[in-house]
């Protein structure tokens, strides 16, 4: 680094919001190549998987949207994939001196987003729940954009707050006024499964900001009361916790979806039936080429075909921690762990959905799952690591 550029280089914690600037002539790093490498190895199988899970109901066409081509969720997805790339490497380039401005932006508009998706003629409605908007060419969940809206939007407050965030006043009431309004939104919806993680991710932006260790403990046991009020006042949240528990009882209602999940999972075996010789994607598992597009893959790629992605996962995990223990400042550290935790808790959620370990939940496989938006988020979300990569001193 020039004489000049560590004169102008800018001390994020040192320095008021308002200092920030973005003098072109500050050297930074290239990327985190084992990451990037990692993202776009993950892209490309998780493409190739929706296009061997998808093209039986695509051709089909059991709801008159794809015109019997078979090849219509792969090609969309493949484009999709393709503008995220692009947008990963964008993202990667701003600074995140960029990222702290607009985050107040980006929880406000995400906020406002909750709000559209309520009114009807906005919002789309699709199985008692209205959780889209329609854009026309494609829909998208509001609820994906207050996910990393909350990420950084704690993130700003927990550094502006970072002497103060043991006590009351600063350290709880903001974060949970925001995650109040977030989760009161997504139960109009409703939305149960984002209200689990965005709730996750608040706690772990809290404990990655030093609150104590017993608000914590309350907080688990609120959790457990709003779990039990949903169970007591939402019919299909007790449906889905009977199913759960017995699936074999109603499996031809109730227990459906997870009863073919599983058979298409065990009848994989140690080395699958081969890529595209699923026979429970034939219309027999629903969402096959999204939520349970890893049912699909543990039935084609078998066990091991399975661990082996769920192992790239685990590394491009452990990067983005790694990544993020090395960011040059707190923010940058605090964004890029929670959107590594984010990343870690949809594959989590997600596997133990399509195994029966958890209740049914509606909650996708990053890069793997069908749906273009929720992909351009993801690969968003990767770009900012990746900007944070570009300011770690040695990356090895």
């Amino acid at each position: 680094m020039s004489v000049a550029a560590k004169e102008n280089t800018v001390t994020y914690e040192n320095t008021r919001l308002a200092d920030y600037t973005y003098d072109n002539t500050i050297d930074r790093g290239s990327i985190d190549i084992p990451f990037a490498l990692l993202t776009l190895l993950l892209l490309t199988v998780g493409v190739v998987m929706v296009l061997s899970a998808s093209f039986a109901r695509a051709y089909y066409d059991p709801g008159n949207t794809t015109g019997g081509n078979a090849t219509y969720y792969f090609v969309r997805q493949a484009l999709f994939a393709l503008c995220g790339v692009g947008v990963m490497f964008v993202c990667s380039r701003f600074p995140m001196g960029f990222y702290r401005h607009i985050s107040g932006i980006v929880m406000m508009v995400a906020l406002a987003l909750l709000v559209l998706v309520l009114v009807p003629g906005i919002g789309e409605k699709a199985n008692n729940a209205r959780r889209w908007i329609n854009l026309g060419f494609t829909t998208f969940q509001p609820s994906e954009i207050a996910k990393i809206g909350v990420i950084m939007f704690f993130s700003v407050l927990i550094c502006r707050f970072k002497d103060k965030m043991r006590t009351f006043r600063y350290g709880i009431v903001p974060f949970a006024a925001i995650l109040g309004v977030v989760c009161f939104l997504l139960v109009l919806e409703p939305h149960m499964s984002a209200i689990i993680i965005i709730l996750a991710i608040g706690m772990v932006m809290l404990f990655l900001g030093g609150l104590p260790l017993y608000w914590f403990i309350g907080g688990g046991v609120a959790g457990a009361a709003l779990l039990g009020i949903g169970y007591a006042l939402f019919p299909y949240v007790r449906e889905r916790f009977y199913a759960w528990l017995n699936p074999f009882a109603d499996a031809s209602d109730a227990g459906y979806q997870i009863v073919q999940s599983l058979y298409s999972i065990g009848s994989g075996g140690l080395l699958g039936l081969g890529l595209g010789n699923s026979r429970q994607k034939y219309l027999y598992l629903p969402e096959e080429h999204n939520d349970f597009i890893f049912s699909v893959v543990c039935e084609e790629l078998g066990f091991i075909g399975a661990i082996l992605i769920l192992a790239l996962f685990a590394l491009l995990i452990i990067r983005g921690y790694w990544l993020s223990m090395h960011a040059r400042d707190r923010y940058s550290a605090l964004v890029g762990a929670g959107i590594t935790t984010h990343l870690a808790m949809q594959v989590l959620l997600n596997v133990a959905v399509c195994t029966n370990s958890i209740p049914c939940t509606g909650i996708s496989l990053p890069l793997f799952s069908y749906g273009g938006t929720a992909l351009l988020l993801q690969m968003a979300e990767l770009g900012i690591i990746l900007s944070i990569s570009r300011d770690v001193p040695e990356k090895r």
